[in-house]
């Protein structure tokens, strides 16, 4: 999919009360910012999931971008140890740019502006990866990045919205007859029915998930665990006020 770019890949841009954080800038981030009339220079953080290209592949346009090439120094880059060392997807010259480089953990909390984000668990991933909890003055929502399912996943997440990477329709296995750490549609029907957020919004489609179309994909998670379930298309915005409702 990435390759192909039959689905953008440039992540997830939120606007959280005015505090402006981009999510897992995979390749053709910039691309679709510009194409989409945001405004790099007032980003107040960059944050990276985990190491893979889909997830971090135009970090460094993006805090070249936020920064306007270095005139205007500020903002902070989250991202897990491995992401940051020994092969870092951050180059070292742009790391001057920025107030700050952080290293997400297990279990610790950050903050950006009145806005603060959980890194609860680790997850099941071939690279250190982190799944988040957002809290703002008005709402909490969490976003569950790629990993494998897990026992007790659901204890680590909560809110009233739930973005979920959801790869597969079915789990699918290695050549070597191991289970692929990503999650499958009937891994985010559990999840889902479990912690029953206002909406759930999938993201991260596999070519099997796209192939049977997302938004039928949805709506038929929606009949299953009786909450509103989006699939997200390129250039989709989503309103907080909606869980006002």
């Amino acid at each position: 999919m990435i390759i192909s770019q039959t689905l953008a890949s440039g992540g997830i841009w939120m606007d959280l009360g005015g505090t402006q954080v981009l999510l897992d800038p995979g390749p053709g981030c910039i691309v679709q910012t510009t194409k989409r009339h945001f405004q790099p220079e007032k980003l107040s953080a960059v944050i990276v999931s985990h190491r893979h290209l889909d997830h971090s592949g135009d970090v460094n346009v993006m805090v070249e971008a936020m920064t306007n090439g270095g005139l205007n120094p500020h903002g902070v880059v989250f991202a897990p140890a491995d992401a940051l060392d020994p092969e870092p997807v951050l180059y070292s010259y742009l790391r001057k740019y920025l107030k700050s480089v952080v290293t997400l953990a297990e279990n610790q909390s950050y903050s950006i502006g009145d806005v603060t984000f959980t890194t609860p668990v680790r997850h099941i991933h071939p690279v250190e990866t982190y799944g988040m909890v957002f809290t703002t003055p008005r709402h909490t929502f969490s976003y569950v990045a790629d990993t494998l399912f897990f026992k007790d996943i659901t204890r680590y997440y909560r809110g009233e919205l739930l973005i979920i990477n959801t790869l597969f329709m079915e789990p699918r296995l290695t050549a070597l007859n191991l289970p692929i750490q990503h999650l499958s549609v009937g891994d985010a029907v559990h999840i889902i029915s479990e912690l029953k957020p206002k909406v759930a919004i999938l993201t991260h489609f596999g070519l099997n998930i796209w192939q049977a179309n997302p938004i039928e994909v949805a709506a038929r998670m929606s009949q299953k665990t009786g909450v509103r379930v989006i699939a997200a298309t390129d250039g989709m915005r989503f309103d907080l006020s909606e869980l006002d409702d």
